[in-house]
């Protein structure tokens, strides 16, 4: 199994214009040499990602996809600003090299960044790398780790105060999510109407203090060290970061993280190797950072159904594009599913309070 993220040919209807980009990053780059080469990454189901590569060095470029955008989805520019902002206090973050917002250019914002070496891996450990359980909870513990540093940089001291409205952010998730959902309802998903109805009401009158949330935390987000894949490099994909409650961050991150012994349907969910023997349980997960922390866990059962659902909203909002013929991608013709089977989980989780 490679550890590679692969690229391929880019897809019909995603085309750059190759000439333009190579003009606008040597003349705000002068030691940019070369023709590049372009290609896209086959990973990612929402902005989309191209390896630029220049003779003596390799770039990643990120843009928006094609087609009707939510209306403030996809900025460019905030992904480009916290991760420029990290790198000085919080390093697992690619070199940011160049924003735009000249639509003349491609049609449409970009930034480049410098590309971050090493293992990128998905729903299985590479076999080849010989692990054993406690080389894969190493790597677990390392993840937690850099989700927990993450949560305490201090954003404000790194400029980032203006980055969000940390108070009252439960809240406008809960209703902003409910609402996303209701405008991209398709013929073929259910309302979950009894769902959206639990989380309003059962928002916790407190929040549990403000942090950088990243929004989208999984392994296959992070770069492996590529001489020690226990160590965590670099972490990517801060298009939906913000400042709010961490714990809605870990809700989020739970979500993702499907065990071994969870029922069939919940594994077409695996996205990253949580599922590995050697890897840490939901509840051990939650357990080992509240323990480093000291975070009140007490109802976080409200946070992993909020990320459940949340995470349904999003495969939604990719297959109403879909649905509607503003991409092509085939990757996404399964997502109304995914979508009814989120839903049907977090119901099913709200009647048993299980994580």
């Amino acid at each position: 199994m490679s550890s590679e993220n692969p690229t391929i040919d880019i897809r019909k209807g995603e085309e750059l214009d190759l000439n333009a980009v190579d003009a606008a990053l040597k003349a705000a780059l002068p030691d940019l040499k070369g023709t590049p080469e372009l290609h896209q990454y086959a990973s990612g189901a929402s902005n989309l990602t191209y390896a630029l590569d220049y003779p003596e060095r390799r770039l990643v470029l990120r843009r928006p996809p094609f087609g009707k955008i939510p209306k403030s989805g996809h900025d460019m520019h905030r992904e480009y600003r916290i991760m420029t902002a990290l790198k000085p206090v919080y390093p697992a973050v690619p070199e940011t090299l160049f924003y735009t917002d000249d639509k003349d250019i491609i049609g449409a914002e970009f930034y480049v960044m410098e590309r971050a070496e090493g293992h990128l891996i998905h729903t299985h450990i590479p076999k080849e790398w010989n692990w054993g359980e406690g080389e894969t909870r190493k790597l677990c513990h390392a993840f937690i780790d850099k989700l927990i540093e993450l949560h305490q940089v201090d954003y404000k001291a790194i400029g980032l105060e203006d980055f969000g409205k940390p108070v009252g952010y439960v809240e406008r998730q809960i209703l902003g999510w409910n609402r996303r959902y209701e405008k991209v309802i398709t013929d073929d998903v259910d309302a979950f109407e009894d769902v959206r109805q639990w989380l309003d009401d059962n928002r916790p009158k407190t929040e549990k203090g403000a942090a950088i949330l990243h929004g989208d935390y999984r392994i296959d987000n992070a770069i492996l060290d590529q001489d020690d894949p226990t160590k965590i490099n670099a972490i990517l994909d801060w298009e939906i970061s913000a400042l709010g409650d961490p714990l809605m961050d870990l809700g989020n991150t739970l979500a993702y993280w499907i065990e071994a012994s969870d029922p069939a349907p919940m594994q077409m969910l695996v996205r990253q190797p949580s599922t590995a023997p050697g890897m840490l349980t939901r509840q051990e997960f939650l357990a080992y950072y509240a323990d480093k922390t000291g975070a009140d866990i007490s109802n976080f059962h409200f946070y992993y159904v909020y990320g459940i659902f949340r995470l349904a909203v999003i495969l939604q909002q990719i297959y109403f594009r879909y649905y509607n013929g503003q991409t092509r991608d085939e990757r996404f013709k399964s997502y109304g599913h995914m979508t009814n089977l989120l839903g049907k989980t977090a119901r099913e989780r709200i009647a048993s309070g299980k994580i």
